[in-house]
């Protein structure tokens, strides 16, 4: 039986669906195992050694809020010389002093990915400061939501220049380093959504689809080039996450934007980390991404209908809002934590619908 098709991956899928909220006791076993508690910081997180990130230079864009914020704090906490890159530089400083209040060292660069000189920039500062770039993680990303033919077009391209463009820049610019030394390790987040298309986010899927496609080319020319036992690309491939991602989303749907069965923001940020040590080429992560990964592959019609009708269903649920351009094109001051608070606001949504 083909790795992930079995009975068992399937029933995972399918519970996802029908939106039970707690993982089966298996799962959550599994998960007891593997966590620990970190006493310094108060973080629950995987087992992992410190010692293979000491000392080691990592760059981490979108380090402003969510995954990349929760990322940086926890390789700061492991030893690493953490490089924080964003557009909101007031909220990089922040960062910076939470990691150096655990003992940790970082420097904050205000960086606009979609500005392939800045990304220049950041990679020399990176090197300036702490010297030779060990990780460099690409995770900077906006979103909108809409119809896509209702979404004005100056959003649909900004959202490639950040997503898409963004993450080419700062691919090139690490691995012209990587290659000259023979190591390192590019880590890419993209999304299950480039495998398992979203209605009312085409534009943000075609990007997705396209940092899985990049991180597949790049590992067959380090091949080639008879480096890719040194230097490795691995693409995180999370489900949707309570992080302030959606307070920043561009929206034109009409509603409060919200999926249902968010993650908890901590299972990817253990993954971006855990990448920097031991990248997998490509990485669904969790029971939910990994069963919608597999189910597309396996009932690639059914998968998509579904997601379709339970993206509809989930932004009729949501409470009336304008339309906004979010944070596609300037920055916003809300939002600036590694957990959001949009599935506590389903819960007020759901207990009161005519909201």
């Amino acid at each position: 039986m083909t790795p992930g098709t079995d009975p068992e991956s399937l029933a995972e899928w399918s519970s996802c669906y029908r939106m039970r909220p707690v993982s089966p006791p298996r799962i959550m076993a599994r998960t007891a195992q593997l966590r620990d508690h970190d006493e310094e910081t108060g973080r629950v997180g995987l087992m992992r050694r410190n010692d293979d990130l000491n000392g080691k230079t990592i760059v981490v864009t979108g380090a402003s809020s969510g995954f990349g914020r929760g990322a940086a704090i926890a390789l700061g906490a492991r030893g690493a010389h953490v490089v924080l890159a964003a557009r909101r530089g007031e909220v990089l400083e922040e960062v910076a002093a939470q990691i150096a209040a655990s003992g940790g060292s970082a420097v904050a660069v205000p960086t606009d990915v979609s500005d392939s000189e800045a990304v220049e920039n950041l990679a020399a500062a990176a090197e300036e400061h702490f010297g030779p770039i060990d990780v460099w993680i690409n995770n900077a990303a906006v979103g909108v939501m809409g119809l896509f033919w209702e979404v004005p077009l100056a959003d649909h391209a900004r959202l490639v220049d950040v997503d898409l463009k963004g993450m080419i820049f700062g691919a090139h610019v690490a691995l012209r380093r990587f290659t000259a030394r023979g190591e390192g390790v590019l880590v890419n987040v993209g999304s299950v959504a480039g495998e398992v298309p979203l209605a009312y986010q085409s534009t943000y899927s075609a990007v997705k689809a396209g940092i899985t496609s990049l991180g597949r080319s790049l590992t067959e020319e380090l091949r080639l080039a008879g480096l890719d036992e040194t230097v490795k690309v691995g693409t995180i491939l999370p489900w949707a996450a309570d992080t302030p991602w959606w307070d920043h989303v561009g929206n034109y749907t009409g509603h409060a934007p919200r999926l249902t069965a968010m993650d908890d923001p901590d299972l990817i940020v253990d993954a971006i980390v855990d990448a920097c040590t031991n990248p997998d080429q490509e990485r669904p992560v969790g029971p939910k991404g990994r069963a919608a990964h597999t189910s597309h592959r396996v009932f690639r019609e059914l998968t998509e209908r579904f997601s379709g009708t339970l993206s509809r269903a989930e932004i009729g649920n949501g409470a009336r809002v304008p339309d906004t351009a979010g944070a596609i094109h300037e920055p916003v001051s809300v939002g600036t934590a590694v957990h959001g608070d949009t599935r506590a606001r389903m819960v007020e949504e759901d207990a009161d619908p005519g909201s």
